[in-house]
């Protein structure tokens, strides 16, 4: 693609972005409903190009994790179409007075939602991102410009194309949504740089990309992050709560960023537990790796190493550890986690409070599954990601975290003296 091309991309956003940001709720709605509309009525043809990026994806030996990313179905498409339908019933937040107050002087001044314009969106793999992040981002007043990986590009053209003719259908831009239809690792290059037109960029995936958007990006930046997500089983567990919520947490779906992928038992339980979850993690095909506490109850767990307790598997393998006290479980985790999701597994308030409020992620949970770290189960209706930093959103992502804010100021004649 020649930069002209992303260039007049970019542009183009930045013009849609006034009309966007004027577009009434009710309008908004219209059109989400029917790109939901649009979707269900192109399933085949999205599962035909879709399956043809399956094909090439494991003609290159892509890994069963990253290929059930990739992978779309009817169900999923449907879900892709209800998360839009979800969105369109929430709160426009665009316009929201978030506070409002009078100075002595007689000022008013009120701080009020608004979108945050352009928003990149750079992805691998997973084609359903396209439609979440298209969703979120129009209801929030936003133009948005796509860069998903190249082994959903036919996946991902599909699925925009849909989308936008709805959206003509709908009489809106359908430069509202716009994606770089390029496999060249360039294009996202100088999207990262396209900072006089985008005004803050998301990157979804793995480790690799993130890191690579957050060096080399002159466009402000909200990091999504890796999950390397742990649960805790503490000495109060109730281990009947536990087996079922680790097997959900691990093997529910391998390929997501919510997946347990360690696992800290305290010493008090290891003898009672240790011995039923490996034969329901080996029944699930899950591989063991484990410290010498581990190894000595469990006879098929590997030797864990230090690489493996910071490792995102996204693969049938959990690590283990063993911990004297919920404070080396909890200096633990905070030692290795990405910030994302952790559990603890308890009946005892004093260490689900600790936990809770010791433990540094964005999400911490007591006796439920990460997988629960979805803008779909928040109720969000999709999202944009996981942010796993603290400035300027944490944690899922929907239509609040979309904008930013700004103050509007009345008066009745008044100078400053």
């Amino acid at each position: 693609m020649e930069k002209i091309d992303l260039e007049t991309m970019g542009r183009r956003a930045a013009e849609v972005k006034y009309e966007l940001q004027c577009l009434p709720a009710k309008k908004k709605n219209e059109a989400l409903l029917e790109a939901a509309e649009q979707l269900a009525a192109d399933t085949k043809v999205i599962l035909e190009e879709n399956g043809k990026d399956l094909r090439r994806a494991e003609e290159n030996g892509m890994h069963s994790g990253m290929t059930d990313r990739l992978r779309l179905t009817e169900a999923r498409i449907a879900a892709m179409a209800e998360g839009l339908r979800q969105i369109a019933g929430l709160g426009d937040p665009v316009g929201e007075v978030m506070e409002k107050f009078e100075r002595p002087n007689g000022l008013r001044i009120r701080k009020r939602r608004v979108p945050l314009g352009v928003i990149g969106i750079i992805y691998e793999s997973r084609p359903n991102v396209t439609a979440d992040a298209f969703g979120l981002c129009f209801k929030a007043g936003n133009a948005v410009i796509l860069k998903g990986g190249s082994d959903a590009l036919l996946s991902n053209m599909a699925v925009t194309a849909s989308v936008r003719k709805a959206l003509d259908r709908c009489k809106v831009n359908p430069d509202a949504i716009q994606l770089i239809a390029s496999t060249d690792r360039e294009a996202a290059s100088r999207l990262m740089r396209l900072n006089q037109y985008v005004d803050v960029l998301i990157p979804r995936g793995g480790a690799g990309l993130i890191r690579s958007v957050v060096e080399n990006s002159t466009v402000p930046v909200i990091e999504t992050g890796t999950g390397n997500c742990h649960i805790y089983v503490d000495e109060y567990a109730d281990l009947e709560k536990a087996l079922p919520i680790i097997l959900n947490a691990k093997t529910q779906r391998i390929g997501v960023c919510n997946a347990c992928e360690s696992l800290v038992i305290h010493e008090a339980v290891k003898e009672r537990f240790l011995p039923e979850l490996a034969r329901a993690l080996k029944e699930a095909k899950v591989e063991m790796r484990g410290d010498r506490q581990v190894r000595a109850l469990v006879e098929d767990a590997k030797t864990a190493t230090e690489e493996d307790y910071g490792t995102e598997y996204l693969d049938y393998v959990l690590s283990i550890k063993v911990a004297a006290d919920i404070g080396e479980a909890i200096a633990h985790i905070n030692k290795y986690n990405t910030k994302h999701s952790e559990a603890i597994i308890t009946e005892n308030k004093e260490n689900a409070e600790r936990f809770l409020n010791e433990v540094d992620a964005a999400c911490v949970y007591v006796n439920a599954s990460t997988r629960f770290t979805d803008g779909f189960e928040f109720g969000f209706g999709a999202e944009i990601g996981i942010s796993t930093q603290k400035l300027h959103a944490r944690g899922p992502m929907g239509l609040k975290e979309l904008t930013s804010y700004k103050y509007t100021i009345e008066g009745d004649g008044q100078i400053r003296q």
